[in-house]
């Protein structure tokens, strides 16, 4: 985790390529899918500029709003599988529509089960199953509670020219962390609550345990 002020290396664009999407529902949206050289971490992250991407920079750059922008951590069971133990897919599929709509950028990030992997996230689901939550569940596994670093969402947002963002997030960490990597926060966006039978005890432990901005009350 970042906890102070850093200064972030330099990645550079690789390819940029425009790629007509279409999802499940029926909502179809154009994204330009940008890879890069440099990242820290030497894995395969992407950014995806969606809608008006350009005239939101444009917009910013003259005082408007910051685009909007979403770090969404790769979730293979939930973004393409549908898995409702957690809220992942419904979160990805509501920022592609919402970013669409105002233009901005959606990061998608190979931090599976916040950092620790495929294999480490369904073993934790196991030991979720036997009553630990979803935090004590990676503790328990040698892991810590949250191993992701922010780190590379900030190169990528330097090298596409975004300073300032509206973040698209219930979680209080990503602000933290991209403020102290150089990433304005202009504001906190909080996505919808995606609220199922199988996901309510993760969701609470998200609420209780990290402060994510979720009104359970209210799904």
């Amino acid at each position: 985790m970042i906890e102070t002020s850093t200064v972030v290396p330099v990645a550079t664009e690789r390819t940029r390529v425009r790629v007509p999407m279409r999802f499940a529902d029926g909502f179809a949206t154009t994204a330009d899918v940008v890879t890069f050289d440099g990242l820290v971490d030497g894995r395969e992250h992407l950014l995806l500029g969606v809608g008006d991407w350009r005239s939101a920079l444009d917009r910013h750059a003259l005082g408007g709003d910051a685009p909007l922008v979403r770090p969404h951590s790769e979730c293979l069971t939930g973004d393409v599988f549908g898995s409702e133990r957690c809220d992942c897919g419904p979160q990805l599929r509501e920022a592609m529509e919402r970013i669409s709509a105002e233009g901005g950028f959606l990061l998608y990030l190979r931090q599976e089960g916040r950092g620790i992997g495929l294999y480490a996230k369904l073993d934790a689901y196991a030991l979720q199953d036997s009553g630990l939550d979803t935090y004590e569940a990676n503790l328990a596994l040698g892991h810590g509670e949250d191993e992701r670093d922010y780190t590379v969402a900030a190169q990528m947002l330097q090298a596409a020219g975004v300073g300032g963002i509206r973040l698209l997030s219930n979680n209080p960490d990503k602000a933290v962390q991209l403020d102290a990597l150089g990433i304005r926060v202009t504001e906190r966006v909080p996505t919808g609550v995606h609220l199922s039978e199988a996901n309510t005890r993760y969701l609470e432990a998200k609420r209780d345990h990290t402060s994510h901005t979720l009104d359970l009350s209210a799904a």
